[in-house]
């Protein structure tokens, strides 16, 4: 990390991420951005992140420096891997977390043959409607903006394809799951149908990104561990 030198940051860098819990992806790139400047004095430096990741979500945040910022479209159009919990019986407006549970639905009638059964519908091209809760615009407002106000706003459907979409634990009314899927796939959406699917409801609890293309998790930074390392040794050097 420290044998990085300011041009190298300038001409154009693609750093590997670990967003922490709790983090929006925009913290996440202030706080690199924040550190490359102190480091370097410099007043300024092109600094973003190649697909958003929810703060309640976890895992790999691609951020380009400098010149690579001209390939964030590209990245962004890479496929993508996330794990996470899908909870059944309940769902929320956000369709996670985000907010709080507002309709409760039965789930006795759920069995894993029906669950690995109901989950092969979900692979291929499929059309989900986006969340509310999201970043998405429409008519130049961000789609949380209207949720916030307490807004209904009509939001169409997209085609977006699984991959794979594998159950990895039941542990009812949890469910665990890995999904390989193209750019604009919801995560939150696909387990608001998929309860939906079941005949009863269903809200993410837990969702980390694990792969973009090539790119894996595993060889990620913690945001706060690459600042400190970048200042820490050698911070003298211009």
């Amino acid at each position: 990390m420290n044998s990085l030198s300011k041009e190298d940051f300038l001409d154009g860098q693609l750093l590997l991420i670990d967003k922490p819990l709790g983090w929006s992806s925009f913290q996440a790139v202030n706080k690199l951005k924040w550190a490359i400047r102190k480091k370097f004095h410099l007043k300024k430096i092109k600094i973003g992140h190649a697909g958003t990741l929810d703060p309640l979500a976890t895992g790999l945040l691609l951020i380009c420096t400098g010149k690579f910022t001209k390939k964030i479209n590209e990245l962004q159009g890479q496929v993508k891997e996330y794990t996470g919990t899908i909870t059944l019986g309940a769902t929320t407006p956000s369709f996670d977390l985000e907010t709080s549970i507002d309709k409760t639905f039965p789930i006795d009638h759920i069995s894993e043959e029906m669950i690995h059964t109901t989950k092969t519908s979900f692979i291929g091209k499929i059309e989900q409607v986006p969340p509310l809760f999201s970043a998405l615009k429409k008519d130049g407002k961000r789609l949380y903006e209207f949720a916030r106000e307490g807004k209904s706003v009509e939001i169409k459907k997209r085609t977006v394809t699984i991959y794979e979409f594998e159950i990895t634990k039941i542990k009812l009314p949890n469910i665990d799951f890995r999904v390989v899927c193209s750019k604009g796939t919801y995560i939150r959406s696909l387990a608001h149908d998929f309860g939906k699917a079941l005949q009863s409801g269903a809200h993410l609890t837990a969702l980390r990104r694990t792969k973009i293309g090539d790119f894996n998790v595993n060889k990620a930074l913690d945001p706060v561990v690459f600042g400190e390392t970048l200042l820490g040794n050698g911070a003298n050097s211009h």
